[in-house]
């Protein structure tokens, strides 16, 4: 056998040892994980990305939080427990996910592919970047979801068509506007206020998506001189900002910084 002589230090010694070439190849004193052990890795940080995207204070039923990791490309859902994430232990999901890694050195084009599984918990106490768990994948097929509840659409276009267009000097008629907006024939979901003020009509607009905090919503000033309709930027959506209320749409907020 060819082998080279080698100094390896431990806490209390050091030594010459006689190191097969191979195992030089493989690492000097020390030997490289395997290709498998690789590629679990690779899986298990695949499984703590899912884990930081399901990441979140918002209180979410168990099954909104095991369709949220079914939405995301590359993982099955394979069992979902609990019944939201602000009770108890939260939510816990497992999940199926895979691995790869080079079979040789870093720059060999084989590959070994691996299948595992992990446990993610979701709650108020989860930490962002919390290491999964590794665990059996239960047995069977994985679980399916129902699509989303689709937010219905604000036609902000056809708004901004049916809403009167006034004449500088002229004066706005709230009716003429509050007819425009029932032209529209919203969708229930929608919440509609219309306000005059100091002659101006301000129209709003608005819906809460399913899935996200901000409102989706259009607001519409009918003045002398101008009919301007518009969305407000995403900050100023949010809950408590007031940016959907109809009181922006008769006294514009500046836009945020």
């Amino acid at each position: 056998m060819v082998g080279f002589g080698a100094y390896c230090e431990g806490p209390h010694m050091r030594r010459l040892l006689l190191i097969p070439l191979a195992l030089l190849l493989a690492g000097g004193c020390g030997v490289n994980p395997s290709p498998e052990k690789n590629a679990t890795d690779n899986a298990r940080e695949n499984a703590r990305r899912v884990g930081e995207r399901l990441y979140g204070s918002r209180v979410r039923p168990a099954q909104d939080v095991g369709h949220l990791a079914d939405d995301i490309e590359g993982v099955d859902v394979m069992r979902v427990t609990g019944t939201t994430t602000a009770q108890g232990d939260g939510v816990g999901v497992v999940i199926r996910v895979s691995g790869i890694a080079s079979k040789g050195w870093p720059d060999d084009a084989e590959t070994i592919t691996v299948v595992r599984c992990f446990e993610l918990r979701v709650s108020p106490k989860t930490e962002w970047d919390v290491e999964p768990h590794d665990t059996n994948c239960p047995p069977g097929r994985p679980l399916t979801f129902k699509p989303w509840p689709k937010t219905p659409q604000i036609p902000d276009e056809r708004l901004r068509k049916a809403l009167p267009h006034i004449p500088r000097g002229g004066t706005v008629d709230e009716r003429k506007v509050r007819r425009a907006v029932a032209s529209l024939h919203l969708d229930p979901a929608i919440r509609t206020d219309i306000k005059a003020e100091e002659g101006v009509v301000g129209v709003s607009l608005r819906v809460k998506p399913y899935l996200d905090d901000a409102l989706d919503c259009v607001l519409a000033r009918v003045a002398p001189g101008s009919t301007d309709v518009w969305s407000p930027a995403k900050i100023q959506r949010m809950p408590g900002e007031g940016g959907c209320d109809v009181g922006n749409a008769v006294h514009p907020m500046p836009p945020p910084h």
